[in-house]
């Protein structure tokens, strides 16, 4: 009362100044002063945490070249064309039809104005290709799917499924956009059992044709990318039917693949024997136009049959260099698995977007602080740093993991080794499945961690979240994946002890199940100390062992069951163990790849960023399992209750070097382009969106 008598006012004046003082405040929280470096904001932390922690200074320029890699240049080119082209961002409102006449416009521009033309680096140099993907794909992730399709689905299946005859007649038309295309493999009923397909190609030895058809409403193909508005060929995965000779009058050659006209190359019009429909508003990836297609008795030329793998002849011959269904379906998949290869390297991507946008938001949002002192970074927090800096540590890992596995891509397209081929088939189902579940999971913790600003559509989390979605069900679903990660360590586990060699990705079953059929070390059970448990041959070890005994164990279990329930219903029985042994073997392959990363990385002080990283990444998932090394006495109570202390610790370290660590991704404004987390006024941008 005493201030009111000295200061006196209106109640107009008073509600003006409190409206003032709260939008300065608000400001300040979303664009602070950018000048004060990030360090000098007060830090929430315990007595142990400040007593024993120094800044890393990080060289970020040495850590962004080390991340990017050979392929940065045509990345950057991407990102000047689109950044030029305001034209051709995707708006947040925008309607079904338009977005996906943008997203062809967007596809045009890049092939025919930027001239950047994907289809040779499929085959001649796929980790140029994901590059490409990846930065497209920041930009509009539908865009980076309909370029998928264009050259990976459609382009990739007839160079890597045809022959001679049918890249020369179609690579140049695929790579300008003048023979757009689909890849018809999914139907109604059918989408992860490929080898149950319905649709039909039966041979016509009268006309020298494949007579296509969808023999009912299930073997109609659905979800087919480009069908709905602008494809104009479609490769359709068919059964072969041949006339024989005997009592049952046809033979049945299993899937293959044919190109099949869909409309008319001048009018644009469905051709006749075609169906075409709209499969409607999405979820996410609306810039994408997924169609169904029925056929009713569409001819197709012999010659249309991709024949790779098998062939017809004129007399209706069949002939093949492999000698069974079951072998030339698993040579036609075989070649298709860079679309796998794709979406994990593409989904680090959007983890990198994402994990930037929630901490570079979580860095410069203040709320509450000390007594009469200023509010802190929200990133100060425990609870915020337990959120994102896993986080943060696991996009960096999904990194190396992922650049690896192209590598061993790129080798097995140059080589065609056979054992390769197996080695990439089971470690891109691995990967695929695991990043892709993680992301779709770590997008939500990056809405909620970002609080109501982060439920706006401007801030990108929706959008991405709804875009990324179906990752982890197209180009086979993460569940059945994973079982084949599972059944592939299994088959490796039976070789290994019929004295078998090892592929280069499983052979440290060997060493680890002998280790893991001998009892765990009592006294090592006991160590607690840092160095320890900072030392990357415990944490390969304790991931190691933890595969080895879930493999042996699920081995005996599987071994058991199938004495009364039969091998399907001991799977069956089995199957949430053989999905935690698949996620776990992928754990221990990420891990191996981040800890080779970190010491071929030559700059001491960003390899010290990457290993607190690569520690913080161990040592969390290690923890989040703690039961299981429990259990067995693996480790000790007082070393759980260690490593549990030295995850926290290890999560505040890398909040000091956060800002450093997000920064060396280098994505462009546009693509992170969320209000909330850039560098500079952000206020004024922000507000604008809702109307001030």
């Amino acid at each position: 009362m005493e201030s009111r008598r000295s200061n006196p006012m209106t109640e107009e004046e008073s509600s003006g100044l409190i409206a003032a003082r709260r939008i300065k405040q608000l400001s300040s929280h979303i664009s602070p002063d950018v000048t004060a470096p990030s360090s000098s904001l007060p830090l929430v932390q315990t007595e142990v945490c400040s007593a024993r922690s120094k800044k890393l200074e990080v060289n970020g320029q040495a850590l962004s070249l080390y991340m990017k890699g050979k392929h940065m240049d045509i990345q950057e080119k991407i990102y000047e064309y689109f950044n030029s082209r305001p034209d051709l961002q995707t708006p947040i409102e925008i309607s079904k039809e338009d977005h996906r006449e943008l997203c062809m416009n967007q596809l045009r521009g890049l092939v025919r104005e930027a001239g950047i033309k994907p289809l040779r680096y499929v085959t001649e140099d796929p980790a140029k290709y994901f590059a490409i993907v990846e930065a497209v794909g920041s930009v509009d992730m539908s865009l980076g799917i309909k370029l998928g399709v264009q050259y990976s689905l459609w382009g990739g299946s007839v160079i890597n499924l045809g022959t001679k005859k049918h890249k020369d007649k179609y690579f140049d038309g695929i790579d300008n956009l003048e023979y757009t295309g689909c890849f018809a493999m999914t139907e109604l009923h059918h989408g992860s059992n490929v080898q149950g397909l319905q649709t039909t190609a039966t041979f016509d030895p009268l006309k020298d044709e494949f007579i296509i058809d969808t023999p009912h409403d299930g073997a109609i193909k659905w979800w087919i990318g480009n069908a709905a508005v602008h494809g104009k060929f479609a490769t359709v995965f068919a059964r072969l039917i041949l006339p024989t000779h005997d009592s049952k009058g046809v033979s049945d050659m299993g899937v293959h693949a044919f190109i099949v006209p869909i409309r008319d190359m001048k009018t644009h019009q469905t051709l006749p024997g075609v169906e075409i429909q709209d499969c409607g508003h999405k979820v996410g990836l609306n810039g994408v136009d997924n169609g169904a297609l029925r056929f009713r008795s569409m001819r197709i030329p012999r010659d249309n049959l991709l024949n790779r793998f098998g062939d017809v002849a004129r007399d209706g011959k069949y002939t093949s260099s492999l000698p069974t269904i079951n072998k030339r379906f698993a040579a036609t998949l075989g070649e298709l698995v860079g679309g796998r290869v794709g979406l994990a390297y593409a989904s680090v991507g959007v983890l990198k977007i994402s994990a930037t946008i929630a901490i570079r938001y979580s860095l410069l949002r203040q709320q509450f602080g000390p007594p009469k002192q200023p509010e802190v970074s929200i990133l100060d927090y425990q609870s915020q740093q337990h959120k994102l800096m896993p986080m943060l540590a696991s996009t960096y890992a999904y990194h190396f993991a992922t650049v690896y596995l192209v590598e061993k891509y790129s080798e097995m397209k140059k080589t065609h080794e056979e054992q390769l081929v197996a080695d990439v088939h089971a470690l891109s189902a691995g990967l695929k499945s695991y990043i892709t579940s993680y992301t779709a999971k770590a997008l939500s913790v990056c809405r909620e961690a970002c609080g109501g600003h982060g439920y706006a559509a401007v801030n990108r989390f929706g959008s991405l979240r709804n875009d990324h979605d179906i990752f982890q069900t197209f180009e086979g679903d993460n569940t059945v994946l994973l079982q084949q990660v599972a059944a592939d360590l299994l088959k490796q586990y039976k070789e290994k002890f019929q004295g078998g060699t090892l592929t280069v990705t499983w052979s440290y079953l060997r060493e680890s199940m002998n280790s893991y059929l001998s009892q765990p070390n009592p006294v090592t059970a006991r160590w607690e100390g840092e160095d320890h448990l900072r030392d990357p041959k415990f944490q390969l070890d304790a991931f190691r062992y933890r595969t080895s005994r879930l493999l042996q164990s699920v081995a005996m279990r599987l071994n058991k069951h199938t004495k009364t329930l039969g091998t399907f219903g001991a799977w069956n029985r089995c199957l949430n163990h053989l999905l935690t042994l698949a996620e776990s073997h992928i754990e221990t392959v990420i891990l191996a790849r981040f800890i080779d990363a970190v010491k071929n990385c030559s700059e001491p002080s960003a390899r010290a960023a990457l290993k607190l990283a690569c520690d913080l990444y161990a040592l969390d998932r290690i923890w989040n399992d703690i039961g299981t090394y429990r259990n067995v006495d693996y480790v000790a109570p007082n070393k759980a209750k260690a490593i549990h202390k030295l995850t926290e610790y290890l999560s505040f370290q890398v909040r000091t070097v956060a800002k450093e660590l997000v920064d060396a991704f280098e994505l462009p404004d546009h693509v992170t382009r969320a209000p909330i987390a850039m560098q500079s006024d952000a206020y004024a941008q922000y507000t604008q969106v809702v109307g001030f």
